[in-house]
């Protein structure tokens, strides 16, 4: 388990006059600190990975197209509601050799081209994967034997049933290699998921535990409290603000005068 708790950007963090998910937006965050960014990834028609969390450009650029059925060199081009162009994941590999990189790959079309990027960029040690999707993890780990993940929604679950009595605390399937994190939020449904059972759990596993998306100060002094080991976050100061005030060391006790 890592010692001190992590900050993790949110597609780079919300900063202004900058869109979320761009180069501009990452180096940002790697500015003020953050080793670890979070981000999402879509395959061009050619096959080349694109950081955006949304599959179409509609939100984020007013355009009618879904970034699958665009080729790269036109994605390249369009600029962004909030400022900046997407950036193709091998340039943010590039541009920020320092950081590392939280990738949520979110449709099957973005498996081979992840497994290849990951390839040619030598980038093994610099990604943990992440997908909602068992099949998607599957091919993933399957392409890049080892390589690290976080769990997806099926084996957080049979986790989470570690909690029952008769279970066993590590839940109700074995850890496929490379499981090194759980990701969640801190509810489901109106039901806590991170409690101090939970963390414990997860530690006792081996497992590190990161939730999103927390924004609040509250939340993330309650979550550190708890023991997590990371806050996935769009405020990305006020992340480092917590953590810094959380890691002090309180003065101990005076001591006993003569």
């Amino acid at each position: 388990m890592n010692s001190q708790p992590e900050i993790i950007a949110h597609r780079g963090g919300l900063w202004p006059g900058m869109s979320e998910n761009t180069l501009e937006a990452f180096a940002a965050a790697h500015r003020a600190g953050v080793g670890w960014m979070e981000t999402d990834v879509h395959a061009s028609a050619d096959g080349v990975l694109f950081a955006a969390h949304d599959a179409d450009l509609d939100r984020i650029a007013e355009r009618p197209h879904r970034i699958r059925d665009l080729p790269a060199v036109e994605l390249d081009r369009i600029d962004l509601v909030a400022g900046g162009r997407l950036p193709r994941l091998n340039s943010l590999f590039d541009e920020l050799p320092g950081a590392r990189w939280n990738i949520d790959v979110k449709a099957p079309h973005s498996i081979g081209p992840m497994i290849r990027t990951i390839r040619t960029a030598g980038a093994e040690e610099r990604v943990r994967l992440a997908s909602f999707a068992t099949s998607t993890l599957r091919h993933l780990r399957s392409g890049l034997p080892g390589i690290r993940t976080s769990a997806g929604t099926a084996e957080t679950a049979l986790f989470t049933l570690g909690a029952l009595p008769g279970v066993p605390d590590r839940g109700l399937a074995p850890f496929p290699p490379g499981l090194d994190a759980l990701q969640v939020p801190r509810s489901f449904k109106g039901m806590p998921v991170v409690t101090a059972g939970f963390v414990e759990r997860a530690h006792a596993a081996g497992l590190l535990v990161h939730v999103w998306t927390v924004n609040d100060a509250a939340g993330m002094r309650a979550l550190l409290d708890l023991g997590v080991d990371g806050l996935v976050t769009d405020d990305v100061m006020e992340g480092l603000k917590q953590l810094g005030e959380h890691s002090r060391p309180t003065d101990g006790p005076p001591e006993n005068e003569e």
